[in-house]
This record gives C-alpha cells, sequence and structure tokens, in this order.
C-alpha cells in the first residue's frame, strides 16, 4: 500500500472511530458482491437440550427464514460439544445437548446434522459443521457415556479448571479428532469443517496445565511453551490434511480468540491488553495462516470500538495487515453491537480493509430474533444485495462451463427462463447453483454490480415479472461451482 493510501486510509478510521457513539444511518461502503455472511448455531449453551426433534426442527426453521431474508449466507452449526456428537455417529456418543442425556438416541430419531444440511442448501446457504475439537466434558456434564473417549482412555486427558480436555500433547488424540472430523466430511454433504477458539484451555490464575506426563513423554527437553505450540500446529496441519483428502472441496476454517499477542509480549502484538492466542492459548493462527493450513480465519472481535483493553478497530487494523493470506472474516458479537449502537462503524470498517472479506454473527438466534433491528439493519441496508461466496483460488480456480440453451417460454405458472446445466468432467468441475442477472433496456450489462442479481438459485429456471409485455430486459445467467467460481455468462433479452 503506498504511503498516500496508508494516511488517508489511517484519518478515515480514525474518523470512524471518533464517531462511535453517533448514529449513522448511511452505509459508507456499498456490500460488495462476493461476501461471506455467517452466523453461529450453538448447543453449548443448552438451547436444543431435551426439546426433542419436532420443537427444534420448528425453531431451526424459523431462524433460517429470517437469516435467509437477512442475506446470511452461511451457518456454522456445532455438531461437538465434549467428545460427543449431534449427528448419528460410530466413534461418539450422542450428546446430552440435543437429549439430555449423554449416549441417549433422539426419540423420535433423526439426525440434526443431516436435515441442517439439507436446510441449509435448500435455502442456497453453505452448512459448516463446528466442532470443539480439544474439550471433553464441559463444567456442566456430571456422566459421561460408556463410549466416551475418556472413559475408555483416560490416560489422554487432563481435568482443568472442571473441565476434561484431549490433551494436546498426545499423538492419539490428534489422530482420533482428524478421524471423527474426516466422517462427518465423508458422510454429509458439508460445505465447510469449522473449530472454534479452544485450544489448550483458557488459563486460571495460579492453576498450571496438568501436562507433565505428555510433556515428559514427547517434550524431549524443549521449551514447554514451543512444544505445546508445536503440538497444535501439528494438529491443524494434520486436520487441514485430513479434510482436503476426504473432499478437496470442503472448506477448513477456524475462529480464534481476537487477540494473537500484546505489544508487551511482541512489538509486533497489538496495542491491547488480554489473553493471547500464541502465549496462553498456544494457538500460532499467524503461523497457520502463512502456511496456508485453513482455508479461512473468523478472529472473535467481540469488543467494541474504543474499549480500553481491546479495541474493535485497533484489531480488525491488525488482523487486515498481518493475517491477510486467506481470506479473513470478523467475528462480531451481535448484542455488544446493539449495546453502542455502533454496527454502521463496524461495517465501515470491515469493508474498509481489503484483506476483510466478510463477517460471522455471533449468535444466530439474536439476528433471527430481530433484536435491536440487528436482522432488520441487516435485510434493509448491510446485505440489501445477495452475495457469493469468496473465492479460494488455492483450493481451485477452475470455472465451470457456461449454461446452456437459455430461453424464455410460457408455461403453467407463467412466463419462465429456463436454461440446461453445463456439461461436467466431474464433482469440482460441476454447476450447483446458478446466478440470474437482470438489466433494463440501456444499462451496461454488469455481472460485477451485486444489485443485478435477481437470484441465487440451485434450479434451471426462474418465473419471469411478466407485466404489459412491453419493457425490454436482458437476462444474464452463469453457473457456479461449489467453490463458487463463476462460468461466463449466458444472456437473452426478453420483453415483460
Amino acid at each position: 500500500m503506498t504511503t498516500s493510501k496508508t494516511v488517508i486510509l489511517t484519518l478515515a478510521l480514525l474518523l470512524l472511530a471518533s464517531c462511535a457513539s453517533k448514529r449513522i444511518k448511511t452505509n459508507t461502503y456499498p456490500a460488495p458482491k462476493r461476501e461471506f455472511r455467517g452466523a453461529w448455531i450453538q448447543a453449548v449453551n443448552g438451547q436444543w437440550t431435551g426439546i426433542g426433534r419436532d420443537a427444534m426442527q420448528r425453531e431451526l426453521t424459523r431462524e433460517l427464514n429470517a437469516l435467509q431474508a437477512d442475506g446470511i449466507n452461511a451457518i456454522l452449526f456445532q455438531v461437538r460439544v465434549e467428545g460427543d456428537a449431534l449427528y448419528a455417529s460410530q466413534l461418539e456418543p450422542w450428546s446430552r445437548y440435543l437429549t439430555g442425556q449423554q449416549g441417549t438416541p433422539p426419540n423420535p430419531y433423526w439426525d440434526p446434522l443431516e436435515w441442517m444440511v439439507n436446510e441449509c442448501h435448500r435455502r442456497g446457504m453453505e452448512l459448516h459443521a463446528w466442532i470443539n475439537p480439544y474439550r471433553a466434558k464441559t463444567k456442566g456434564t456430571s456422566q459421561l457415556a460408556t463410549t466416551h473417549q475418556y472413559i475408555l482412555h483416560p490416560e489422554r486427558c487432563f481435568a482443568y479448571d472442571d473441565l476434561l480436555i484431549f490433551d494436546p500433547g498426545v499423538p492419539e488424540n490428534r489422530d482420533f479428532i482428524c478421524r471423527v472430523a474426516t466422517d462427518i466430511v465423508a458422510r454429509y454433504d458439508v460445505d465447510g469443517l469449522h473449530i472454534d477458539d479452544y485450544f489448550y484451555p483458557y488459563p486460571v490464575a495460579g492453576v498450571p496445565i496438568p501436562d507433565d506426563a505428555s510433556y515428559a513423554r514427547y517434550g524431549q527437553g524443549r521449551n514447554r511453551g514451543d512444544w505445546r505450540r508445536d503440538n497444535v500446529n501439528l494438529f491443524i496441519r494434520q486436520l487441514h490434511d485430513a479434510v482436503r483428502a476426504t473432499k478437496p472441496w470442503v472448506k477448513f476454517g477456524v475462529s480464534p480468540f481476537g487477540i494473537y499477542r500484546n505489544q508487551r509480549s511482541w512489538e509486533m502484538g497489538s496495542a491491547t491488553n488480554g489473553t493471547q492466542n500464541y502465549d496462553d492459548l498456544y494457538a500460532d493462527v499467524l503461523e497457520w495462516v502463512r502456511q496456508g493450513w485453513v482455508d479461512y480465519n473468523i478472529p472473535q472481535l467481540y469488543w467494541e470500538i474504543g474499549h480500553r483493553a481491546a479495541d474493535y478497530a485497533t484489531l480488525i487494523q491488525w488482523w487486515n495487515h498481518y493475517a491477510g493470506k486467506r481470506p479473513l472474516f470478523i467475528g462480531q458479537d451481535a448484542e455488544r453491537i446493539v449495546k453502542h449502537n455502533q454496527l454502521q462503524q463496524k461495517y465501515d470498517l470491515q469493508r474498509s480493509m481489503p484483506a476483510v472479506q466478510g463477517s460471522c454473527q455471533w449468535y444466530a438466534r439474536y439476528v433471527a430474533d430481530n433484536t435491536g433491528n440487528y436482522g432488520a439493519a441487516l435485510r434493509a441496508n448491510y446485505h440489501r444485495t445477495p452475495a457469493l461466496q469468496p473465492l479460494m483460488p488455492w483450493i481451485d480456480k477452475k470455472k465451470p462451463g457456461h449454461v446452456r440453451k437459455l430461453k424464455a417460454l410460457w408455461a403453467a405458472d407463467g412466463y419462465m427462463l429456463f436454461w440446461t446445466a453445463p456439461k461436467a468432467r466431474g464433482e469440482m468441475d460441476r454447476a450447483r447453483q446458478y446466478v440470474v442477472y437482470r438489466f433494463a433496456k440501456g444499462e451496461e450489462t454488469d455481472i460485477d454490480n451485486p444489485a443485478a442479481i435477481v437470484a441465487i438459485t440451485s434450479d434451471t429456471w426462474l418465473q419471469l415479472p411478466y407485466a404489459t409485455g412491453k419493457q425490454k430486459y436482458t437476462y444474464v445467467v452463469t453457473a457456479l461451482d461449489r467453490l463458487h467460481n463463476e462460468s461466463r455468462p449466458s444472456k437473452i433479452t426478453v420483453k415483460l
């Protein structure tokens, strides 16, 4: 970036931060055509515990409908909380966060992950299966199933702050977690495999991590901090490679804590004061980005602009500068944004950063409930136009073939636009969705303009809004593959 551009951007960010307490109603930065717009649906808060299939499906349907209308295009759905499963698994027991008793299957029987994959895809959303890799027991769990890994292999875990942790220093744990992940990826049509911010446990003052046994066996006299970081690095690389080998189109992403390192620990760290990924959780996130072991990164920047210890504006600039080699999405705390009235400022900051390609909302129900008009603001302003997913050319950059036999015909349901799917040699080339653009007479057919998108659909047809038959429009249809590579356009002119 040139010096002049840096000065301009810095002045703009300072101005935005100074306006943090003011209500700004205009969207300074227009929505891009490609943007990750995710939302986390969690199980760990117990919202699904024991409510049964029908009630859970009704609530999830309500949330997905609202989130779709709010422009959300990816759901991160928690399916593994504590060495358990919110899906049919032969490796781990059914979760108590689903049925109320670990190891007890749902009754009536159903598979929440399979159901969510189908429901999200029907709405044009991606589904990323979200697992917690290292937590073996939460604080609220008093009984584990006889098939739980801790019961079978207690020597592979340690207790910390009333939690049980799969010891990251034990190679068998890395292997087993990768088996769990690849089992999910192999059996379900997920678009991504997602892990959260829990690596080595969040530190409790005066309580050391009890990993003496694994350190004595595997540490080889190394600095213990470096050894712990290497353990996590080995796991991240192994998990990435396992996912890619199972289904090469499935994305692997992580959502780390929002501070990598503070300046007091490292001169290039952020001007913050809080828990650190590198020093406290032994998560070297920048190394994962540099090495390409993650396909996307969603640091949890939940603090407000102006926070004394962890200012949002400071942190988003830091991540933008240091972690741009892979798509960077920002974890947003919707409740805190509403409390401090900072939606406009945060979206302006987010969209002003060249490395930032989207955001993810914590948490989905808050947005779906439209608390503080948050969902309505996304719908009416920030997500007013549809968005394709960011490109990931290191996975796949080949465009699918263009749609064929594009034509407009009268049918029983009205005036319809029909097309035929392009030919494909394999799964990576197959068209999964189509983008339909509309342009009025005399309007430039600019498919980079998201305002021209009238539909992103998996169908090979679209009903046209026929009126008098006197207005001329150009319709453009493109094909998208699994990685949202877009084909060259096919176009037709119709009178509506």
